[in-house]
């Protein structure tokens, strides 16, 4: 069995712009510093982040798009010259319609190639970044043809923040021709043959992706030159485009495309696949972890997430452990561990508030899995004073130096937390003691206050308030902390140490929420504790949330969950009837009061609906670690998810869906913790 299996599509798909075909299916190609090359198999860009070049700052904080795209044009035998390319523009236009010549698309080693005809005339792209710069090759090859064809590609350039637009009325693009090509604002250089300047602005290029999400739709790309080559059968046109040193010319791009090959070649032999999803969810895995001057970090989804410590360690073990970079996951977790309690020490809070949990839970799964009782001795302590802190139970937070600012200090946190600042937030002196994560009354389990900002990993907000709050003790929370407790006690054990209080402190949050969680509908409360709701239910002092959410399998799927599944089958089974679809489970039940099934339109609507029915694919994993612990049946249940590796993010998984059928996907199309739940829990299986 060929486990490396290409994704191939003919001219029915990529030579169509309409709903489902080669204009909605996105490609990826990562740098692994953070930066990529990504865009539609037809060639069309709809997204603002669509670039052949985009570079992301060491940080990892931002991203700027570069190079939008190379426009090719070609001057056949007969004398006639042929557009390849296509644009969108705000008139409704769709000129020229180059994505009509294209007979075959294919995704082969994660790498892309093209082909397009023109009657007997054959010509092929393929491009490829190299690995730990940001440094693209792209390499034109003709095919076939009955004599010399002359190949131009028109140089499409911009520099601006990957999430805005840059238009021709503002600051003028900084453009400095030399011998073999150009360098823009001093940030990237292009090179190639037969360079020739260019310098005009073509306006109002349009996409539609941005235009569905609401959001400004419309740029101006400025033509900073042409490229050009006479080709015969077998010969090329190489491209080069990279940042960093630009004195310093990279290798030829077809040197950067078979190194590209050659290293996808490695890592689908390292992760040891069983078959060609496997393979492609190792590729798929490689693309999110990326090298920073801190170390290795995980990029939570492309094209516009970051990286988060909550994501990143639920993604831990489908990405590291489970591709067989253990060497890799050790570095991070310690990185991330040291950072954490920097954070601490400077008065930051995580948002979503359950961050440290998973990274106690990441810890304890490496080393169970390794057997690096080093880690354990190393990370006992430090993760014990962390969690202890984080929940109000440690000692108090130290202020950051009087002398260093705020902002500065925040800044620099960010960068080692590889984390952006507005996910930290900062303790006013007022709230020092409190911290958003504390422990409530005496029954050892955690409470909630999102009137804080912090939020659970149910975190849309509208004009800053919270879409779905869940103030008071949520389930899924008080999970992790008696899963982490355990884990932290684990640890503790395998370094040779216990710990009295540790396991006191575990025992009482254990009881309490077996005592506390199970509801009389039949699964458990979201929430319990919260405050009264005056509908749909209120009435009382607090209101027990009986809402039939997904956070719930948490309390079976986590290594040391707190409730048995083949003692309290029921939940589960609830869980599936309601919540399971082919692309994931449903964050809330269709049945439920403020279930919206669609997941499209500008930012207040998609937001309103994130967590109040969109699916998540990464919830496949809790739901049948669920099923395997309360005995119930898994077989079929990935068939949609694995179906799905060629229908959007091509190789990939995306974030979201929606909920109703046919669970259109949605959110960020590259999303880390969807590839890294589906590769993990089809490891289990």
């Amino acid at each position: 069995m060929l486990l490396n299996a290409p994704l191939i599509f003919g001219p029915q798909v990529c030579a169509s712009l309409s709903e489902g075909a080669g204009a909605s299916r996105e490609w990826l190609v990562p740098d692994g510093v953070g930066g990529y090359a990504m865009g539609t198999v037809s060639g069309l860009r709809t997204r603002r982040y669509h670039a052949l070049l985009a570079i992301a700052d060491s940080a990892l904080t931002e991203r700027h798009v570069a190079l939008a795209a190379l426009d090719a044009t070609l001057t056949l035998p007969s004398g006639a010259k042929v557009q390849l390319y296509t644009h969108e523009w705000s008139s409704g236009a769709i000129a020229p319609n180059g994505h009509a010549y294209l007979e075959l698309f294919e995704l082969l080693d994660g790498l892309p190639r093209w082909r397009w005809r023109v009657g007997d005339v054959v010509l092929e792209r393929e491009l490829a970044m190299a690995h730990g710069q940001s440094s693209l090759g792209v390499v034109h090859r003709l095919i076939s043809a009955p004599g010399p064809v002359k190949l131009s590609l028109a140089a499409m350039c911009t520099w601006r923040d990957a999430h805005g637009e840059r238009r021709a009325d503002g600051p003028p693009l900084s453009v400095a021709n030399v011998a073999d090509g150009v360098v823009v604002e001093d940030a990237y250089r292009l090179a190639g043959p037969g360079w020739t300047a260019g310098g005009e602005w073509h306006l109002d290029a349009y996409t539609r992706a941005e235009a569905e999400r609401g959001l400004n739709p419309a740029e101006d790309l400025w033509h900073a030159g042409s490229f050009s080559a006479t080709l015969d059968i077998g010969q090329a046109l190489e491209v080069s485009a990279w940042s960093g040193d630009l004195g310093e010319r990279p290798p030829p791009a077809e040197i950067i495309v078979a190194a590209a090959r050659d290293r996808a070649h490695k890592l689908i032999t390292g992760a040891d696949p069983a078959d060609s999803v496997a393979a492609s969810l190792a590729l798929a895995a490689d693309a999110f972890i990326v090298d920073t001057a801190n170390g290795p970090d995980v990029v939570s989804g492309y094209p516009w997430f970051n990286a988060y410590l909550g994501d990143t360690m639920t993604a831990y073990e489908g990405l590291f452990l489970d591709t067989g970079r253990v060497a890799d996951g050790a570095a991070l977790l310690q990185a991330r561990v040291t950072a954490a309690i920097e954070a601490a020490d400077a008065g930051l809070l995580h948002d979503p508030v359950d961050g440290p949990l998973w990274l106690v839970h990441a810890v304890e799964r490496h080393v169970t899995r390794t057997g690096d009782t080093d880690l354990a001795a190393a990370l006992a302590d430090p993760l014990t004073d962390l969690l202890l802190r984080h929940v109000g139970l440690g000692p108090a937070t130290r202020p950051a130096p009087r002398e260093q600012k705020p902002d500065v200090a925040r800044s620099a946190l960010a960068a080692m937390l590889q984390t952006p600042t507005q996910a930290l937030m900062p303790i006013t002196p007022a709230t020092r003691q409190a911290p958003v994560l504390l422990v409530g009354d005496s029954d050892g389990l955690l409470r909630h206050d999102s009137d804080r900002n912090a939020l659970t990993w149910m975190n849309a907000r509208l004009n800053g308030v919270a879409v779905t709050p869940r103030t008071g003790k949520p389930v899924e929370v008080n999970a992790l902390w008696v899963n982490a407790l355990a884990g932290l006690l684990s640890l503790l054990r395998a370094s040779g140490r216990e710990n009295a209080d540790l396991a006191k402190t575990h025992d009482t949050a254990l009881a309490s929420f077996q005592r506390r969680f199970i509801a009389p509908d039949g699964w458990l409360y979201d929430v319990v504790d919260a405050p009264p709701a005056l509908y749909p239910l209120g009435g009382g002092t607090h209101h027990d949330d009986a809402s039939l959410r997904p956070n719930q399998l948490l309390a079976f799927s986590l290594p040391h969950a707190p409730l048995r599944a083949e003692a309290t089958p029921r939940p589960v089974r609830a869980a599936g009837s309601a919540l399971l679809t082919p692309m994931g489970v449903r964050s809330l039940a269709p049945g439920e009061f403020g279930y919206m099934g669609t997941h499209r339109g500008n930012r207040i609507v998609r937001d309103a609906a994130y967590h109040q029915g969109v699916v998540w694919p990464w919830l496949i994993g809790p739901y049948l670690d669920a099923c395997i612990a309360a005995g119930l049946p898994t077989d079929g249940v990935l068939t949609g998810l694995e179906s799905h590796l060629g229908e959007w993010g091509l190789g990939s998984v995306s974030e979201t869906a929606e909920g109703d059928a046919p669970h259109a996907a949605t959110g960020c199309p590259f999303s880390a913790r969807s590839v890294a739940e589906l590769n993990r829990i089809r490891h289990r299986l």
